[in-house]
């Protein structure tokens, strides 16, 4: 590291970065190699990685079959991000962003749809499916407004906090207190909602609480990036209640397991192709 403040070029060029995804890091877009995607025998074929984004898919689809809708099987397939994998040709045609997790209907009769963001699916579930998103213009609206609130602000507590408390291959003050600020602030938005609602969206539990749950759920269980006592979580009572009471669902439990790779061996199911895969 130089003590020489950083003077950027005239003209931005690529070079090694170094940390935990340097590897996978690149400046366009597109396939690096062929390979098809995997089919398995359910309607629909997810291919994800139980980060926070993938989690949130995993787990409404567990919803949608503990609320008995059973169209909503799906074959759960392993992406394994830090190889390349979400580079394949299979990968970029279901998601040009090469991003987890993406989604394909082949429920629909016609050619299969492509559904990627995490947000997007959530969405397109919940109306293919009719649950978990308020018919009620009030309610469906606030939901939404918090679905896109979570969209918009994790990449601050993703790419930014938990980039540079995490994952960086040096640590540097200003960027960690600069997102570090800016995700406690972020959980004081939702501290003051959930200080008034039991979910995030009302008192219903909605796709909003999926979104948020992996993601802010996380931090203050003290589960991503291993920084409760860095972000003084404890602080937050009315998010803590929030995300215990959304842990202990039994369709979260399960979801959350699916495509994990990491952590408790007990709690990880690498692929799910049969809901007994969970049991």
């Amino acid at each position: 590291m130089s003590d020489q403040p950083y003077v950027p070029p005239r003209v931005w060029v690529p070079l090694e970065s170094g940390g935990t995804f340097a590897s996978i890091n690149r400046p366009v877009a597109g396939p690096t190699h062929e390979a098809e995607l995997p089919i398995g025998k359910h309607p629909l074929q997810l291919y994800s990685l139980a980060t926070p984004n993938g989690v949130k898919v995993t787990i409404m689809l567990e919803e949608l079959l503990a609320a008995g809708h059973t169209g909503a099987e799906y074959d759960a397939w392993l992406i394994r991000i830090n190889e390349g994998a979400q580079f394949s040709s299979g990968f970029v045609e279901a998601n040009p962003n090469s991003k987890i997790p993406a989604l394909m209907d082949r429920s629909t009769g016609t050619a299969p749809v492509r559904v990627f963001e995490s947000g997007s699916i959530l969405v397109y579930l919940a109306e293919k499916f009719g649950a978990f998103l308020p018919k009620d213009v009030l309610g469906r609206t606030e939901t939404l407004n918090w679905l896109f609130w979570q969209m918009g602000s994790a990449p601050f507590v993703g790419g930014g906090f938990g980039h540079f408390y995490a994952y960086a291959p040096e640590k540097y003050e200003y960027p960690i207190n600069r997102y570090a600020m800016e995700a406690k602030r972020q959980l004081d938005v939702l501290e003051r909602q959930l200080a008034l609602h039991r979910f995030v969206a009302g008192d219903e539990y909605t796709i909003a609480d999926m979104a948020i749950w992996p993601w802010y759920g996380g931090l203050v269980l003290g589960e991503l990036y291993e920084a409760g006592e860095f972000l003084s979580v404890h602080e937050y009572k009315h998010v803590r209640r929030w995300a215990d009471e959304v842990a202990a669902r039994p369709a979260v439990i399960r979801g959350r397991k699916v495509n994990r790779v990491r952590g408790n061996p007990e709690e990880q199911v690498a692929e799910r192709h049969d809901a007994a895969d969970l049991d």
